[in-house]
């Protein structure tokens, strides 16, 4: 996150994020167009959403003629590194194989899924 964004982003403003993280920039009425399909917010809503992620420097805009353009500040793997480092440190003591071991025996791991994981380990073990 940038050094000013301080604020937690909610699931709400996430999806705002993700529109711009997708394609940007956009307007307000590009971003309200975008989500009015996917939920069922009123434009109100979105305009509000905006305008928090705004305050909270996770956005940016620029004038574009009568409107504003607006663009990410906030870049989508600092958002999930700092995140997923967050919920790994709070519910895991920041190991990662409790969490491993916690989906593996609560969720259904694929034969695909499992492919991947044996992969990225020899990776990772081949780096060091």
């Amino acid at each position: 996150m940038p050094k000013n964004t301080k604020k937690v982003i909610s699931p709400a403003e996430l999806k705002v994020l993700d529109v711009l993280w997708e394609n940007s920039p956009l307007s307000a009425s590009q971003i309200v167009e975008a989500l009015e399909n996917v939920e069922s917010w009123h434009s109100r809503t979105i305009k509000s959403l905006i305008n928090r992620l705004l305050k909270k420097k996770a956005i940016g805009h620029h004038q574009d003629g009568y409107r504003y353009l607006y663009y990410p500040l906030l870049k989508k793997n600092e958002y999930l590194k700092t995140t997923s480092s967050g919920f790994i440190r709070g519910l895991f003591g920041g190991k990662i194989s409790p969490l491993v071991a916690h989906f593996a025996k609560h969720e259904k791991i694929s034969k695909e899924d499992l492919q991947e994981l044996k992969a990225i380990l020899q990776e990772l073990e081949s780096d060091d």
